[in-house]
């Protein structure tokens, strides 16, 4: 397999890796706030996703690939307010363990990394054709 063909392909998964990385960061991130429905009831817990590297037989190199989906199982915080639905007998309501500092950090990472991605997908087609003018002159 052609090296050029070979690092589009680990590009193109590392695009796809990311970008599932940043839309479970941006359903945590949207559920920041969300309580349970009921008093007592759990709120949103936060997801994770891990990645594996898995060879591809074809080019012989190795792609990313999403390894799972988990949730993470620190502690809920509790904060008083009594006029919430989900607030208990005391007017204590548990918010989700979703850290937005965490979350922009990760989607900051996320972004980077599908940049870098894209980049080298620019610069193999940008290869591809420069080859190909070589052929033609």
């Amino acid at each position: 397999m052609d090296p050029i063909v070979s690092s589009l392909k680990i590009a193109a998964s590392g695009l796809e890796a990311q970008s599932n990385r940043l839309r479970i960061v941006s359903e945590n991130i949207a559920n920041a706030r969300s309580t349970g429905e009921t008093p007592g009831s759990d709120p949103y817990r936060r997801k994770t996703v891990s990645f594996e590297s898995e060879l591809d037989r074809l080019t012989g190199a190795n792609m990313v690939k999403i390894g799972r989906y988990d949730t993470d199982r620190s502690d809920f915080t509790i904060e008083h307010d009594p006029g919430n639905p989900a607030a208990d007998a005391d007017g204590y309501v548990k918010t989700p363990n979703v850290n937005m500092l965490s979350e922009m950090a990760d989607m900051r990472e996320a972004n980077r990394s599908y940049e870098a991605n894209l980049q080298v997908i620019k610069q193999g087609r940008d290869l591809i054709s420069m080859t190909i003018d070589l052929l033609r002159g």
